[in-house]
């Protein structure tokens, strides 16, 4: 009969080697095949199970519109009349098969998306040929449904003090491109540029084959490339202008936004590019779990050094997030709170910045490679997602996203590498913006931050 101890040493054994298993990313159902039909980039993973989903991603996000709004209202618009079938036609047909279809935008990409049964996959890939090429644009519907859900929006955003203060920091990184905001704040330059006559000749560029590209997941990939080639021969060979934006250049610097509905803070300095990106950084998003800010596990303060260095402010948010973009990204700490609660623990969060560059303990720097790890692998294999980074990657440099290659890349990664990243960080310009009581919320300056 074994003791307990040698029952608990065989279970520990048994456990560890099913964790190596489990960690092992997975190997072919995972990974995207590409190829192209009649000129449009194709890719699928055939992921077993009924369901299967398709995205039309399209390079028409805000940082390649050519005038105010155009993104926000291609997104607003999907899905509405087409040459053949109405938009109450397109919502009934979807709901009588039981799919989901959905549009949003942002700052690079907007994006078509169908969830189906997997065998009415020809319906979908045609319904989303037919909104990118035949789309009606009317000036009517423009002013009616459009611009009135686009203002619902704004009115949302400006009461977002945490949204604000992203898109605030996004503006003193890179100004245009990557910094015009996702959400107008004002109405007036969305009623100013966006009619349904510059929409239409956006749609032209943006639905234009060289613009956009096809992914699907629990899909045949042949049956995909068969079905694209058939049904988007219609969409233009070429944009009516090209969408480009140039090569992202971190800025830097601070502004302060009075706002009476809440207080936020965003300290953000440069960050990883997406793994299909040129400027791929993986130790980013090692750095990115080690100062973490929420806990993983409930009820707990877990390992990170922001939720250890924050406790004293239980019911402030805080939270590190790797911001990644086609050739360039934001490492973004957000506080949201009181004013009291964000000026007495800002403080902190830069003395847990400057620690990492003096040294961090193997066990955290394994714990936070595990959780970036686990967090690209949970990431890549939800669909939205990983359809979108494929999409993306594929119209900017025909690179797919593929979770095996990233996971191998955070585990390559080195302590040397993470404390690189704080070191230039503290030495450059940070990215931070207040907003809320100016009064309470600290400037850079007092945090010991260079703008």
């Amino acid at each position: 009969m074994l003791s307990r101890s040698a029952a608990r040493s065989a279970a520990r054994q048994s456990w560890q080697q099913q964790r190596r298993g489990l960690a092992a990313p997975a190997s072919g159902s995972f990974s995207y095949n590409i190829g192209e039909s009649g000129g449009v980039k194709v890719a699928s993973r055939d992921i077993p199970g009924p369901i299967g989903s398709l995205a039309l991603v399209s390079q028409a996000g805000t940082r390649y519109q050519t005038v105010p709004g155009l993104a926000e209202g291609l997104n607003r618009y999907a899905f509405k009349n087409t040459d053949r079938r109405t938009s109450l036609r397109i919502q009934r047909e979807s709901e009588l098969l039981g799919a989901t279809i959905q549009a949003y935008h942002s700052r690079e990409n907007v994006v078509l998306r169908a969830k189906f049964f997997r065998d009415d996959l020809p319906y979908f890939v045609e319904m989303l040929a037919e909104v990118a090429t035949r789309t009606s644009y009317r000036t009517h519907v423009m002013q009616e449904e459009v611009l009135p859900m686009i203002r619902m929006d704004q009115q949302k955003y400006l009461g977002n003090t945490l949204a604000m203060a992203v898109n605030s920091a996004h503006g003193l990184a890179f100004h245009r491109g990557l910094g015009v905001p996702v959400n107008p704040a004002s109405s007036t330059p969305t009623t100013k540029y966006l009619t349904a006559e510059s929409l239409e000749e956006y749609a032209q560029s943006a639905y234009a084959k060289p613009s956009f590209a096809i992914v699907g997941n629990g899909v045949d990939h042949g049956e995909l490339q068969k079905w694209v080639g058939e049904f988007f021969s219609d969409a233009p060979a070429q944009p009516l202008q090209s969408l480009t934006s140039p090569q992202s250049k971190y800025h830097g610097g601070e502004e302060r936004i009075a706002h009476g509905a809440g207080n936020s803070m965003v300290i953000a300095f440069p960050g990883s590019s997406t793994p299909a990106g040129s400027f791929y950084k993986p130790e980013v998003a090692v750095l990115t779990a080690l100062l973490g800010g929420q806990s993983s596990i409930k009820w707990s303060p877990g390992f990170s050094l922001l939720s250890n260095a924050t406790q004293d402010a239980p019911n402030m948010h805080i939270a590190t997030k790797s911001l990644i973009y086609s050739d360039a990204g934001l490492l973004a700490i957000e506080l949201s709170g009181s004013g009291n609660d964000i000026r007495s623990t800002a403080s902190r969060v830069v003395e847990a910045l400057k620690s990492v560059g003096q040294g961090i303990s193997k066990e955290n720097f394994a714990k936070a490679k595990a959780l970036a790890k686990f967090k690209e692998l949970e990431y890549g294999q939800e669909t939205t997602a990983a359809m979108e980074l494929t999409g993306h990657g594929l119209v900017h440099g025909n690179k797919a996203y593929q979770i095996d290659e990233v996971a191998k890349s955070i585990d390559n990664v080195t302590e040397d590498q993470v404390k690189q990243i704080v070191k230039e960080a503290l030495e450059n310009k940070a990215s931070v913006s207040a907003v809320g009581d100016l009064y309470l919320l600290p400037y850079a300056e007092e945090l010991g931050l260079k703008v």
